[in-house]
């Protein structure tokens, strides 16, 4: 018999986090489809960071429900935690590449963690993810030899070298001029594209947002204030949101 598969990848119920007596999540509640591109919107500051590291078990909740593929993952220790790591890779907002490794090691780096001891095999991959984020032949050199577009570009190769179901884009244009910018958002398509990967990006740059998404939520004082297609963003006429598209603030009139 065919196991039934959900159309949501993850789906998240009333996850609720403090920190030092602040809440940052309040009950948040969030389903994302496969195979799409979600795109998490929010102020700086605002939990979006916190909320993408609780879905790899980075945090854990306070309180509430994650489920991967299906899965509940909130109360899950290390060890179990492997096995849902797999599916899901993460670019981090610097990179977070290892400055004493080569871009080839750097890359290589999961699969060695995993056990992996054919250099062929890891040669092979490591190739194949760095052509796929138009790095090929940069292998052989070092972090600090890399511009900051590089750098995000190798680790994202690193991040889909074990062939995740899903990648977490931790504002995966931060730091990086408009043409750089664009690089990056083509790749987060491409990639989406010919891997076939669940995407699920943090950002408060709306002009990414309008390369990427398929689907966008906001996240706004620590609650989902809106879920919906890009289109349905655009069209709505909520203050929150068209101060948000048009960056417009009202603290200093």
């Amino acid at each position: 018999m065919t196991a039934v598969v959900g159309k949501n990848l993850i789906e998240v119920r009333d996850l609720r986090q403090s920190f030092g007596g602040q809440e940052i999540l309040r009950g948040v509640n969030l389903d994302i489809p496969r195979g799409e591109t979600t795109v998490l919107l929010g102020q700086s500051g605002g939990g979006k960071s916190v909320f993408l590291r609780h879905l790899i078990g980075l945090i854990r909740p306070l309180s509430g429900s994650i489920k991967v593929d299906g899965e509940e993952i909130a109360h899950l220790d290390e060890r179990q935690l492997e096995p849902v790591r797999r599916k899901v890779g993460m670019l981090f907002q610097d990179g977070a590449l290892f400055d004493s490794m080569t871009v080839f090691d750097n890359v290589a780096f999961p699969l060695r963690e995993r056990g992996e001891r054919n250099e062929k095999v890891i040669r092979e991959k490591v190739d194949r993810s760095l052509e796929l984020v138009s790095l090929k032949g940069q292998d052989h050199k070092m972090p600090s030899n890399l511009s900051g577009g590089m750098r995000k570009r190798a680790a994202l190769a690193r991040a889909i070298i074990t062939e995740p179901a899903c990648i977490l884009y931790d504002e995966p244009t931060a730091g990086l001029d408009p043409i750089v910018s664009d690089t990056i958002n083509k790749l987060i398509r491409r990639l989406q594209s010919q891997l076939k990967v669940t995407s699920i990006v943090v950002t408060h740059d709306m002009i990414s947002t309008d390369h990427i998404a398929d689907r966008v939520a906001l996240l706004r004082e620590g609650r989902i204030h809106f879920d919906g297609s890009l289109a349905d963003l655009h069209a709505s006429t909520d203050p929150v949101i068209t101060d948000f598209i048009e960056g417009r603030s009202h603290e200093i009139d």
